[in-house]
């Protein structure tokens, strides 16, 4: 399928997703294992961004908020490293376009999937099955 990018198992896409909050990671990673992906969790943003590796991930989800670094500052060090993986955001808080635009103007251009918390995780794997589709 050209969708898809250098994964270690070909059948299914590779997701990159850090959260600061171990129980939202834990309960994300393994609804979406359930669904046939490959996932890298983090807590840490700083460990996220010194693990990363260009061209393994199809897709990576940031919390917005987190100590450290913030998904948006953590999406652009991504971006230097790996300028096709998707990115996108998953956040408490209501995330405006304008704040987008403004903190992330090159992610704002890419129109990224923003996702609200809470979500089932039913949604949160339709919502990237549809993007990555």
């Amino acid at each position: 399928m050209q969708n898809k990018r250098n994964t270690a198992n070909s059948h299914r896409y590779r997701i990159l997703l850090v959260d600061d909050d171990p129980d939202i990671t834990f309960s994300f990673k393994i609804g979406l294992e359930d669904n046939d992906f490959a996932v890298d969790a983090f807590n840490d943003p700083l460990l996220a961004l010194s693990s990363f590796k260009a061209g393994l991930y199809n897709m990576a989800i940031f919390d917005i908020k987190m100590p450290k670094m913030n998904g948006f500052e953590l999406s652009g060090e991504i971006r230097k490293l790996d300028d096709k993986v998707r990115i996108s955001f998953i956040s408490a808080f209501d995330i405006y376009k304008d704040n987008l635009k403004a903190e992330a103007p090159t992610l704002y251009e890419e129109k990224p999937l923003i996702m609200r918390k809470p979500i089932s995780i039913d949604d949160f794997v339709l919502r990237i099955k549809e993007n990555l589709g």
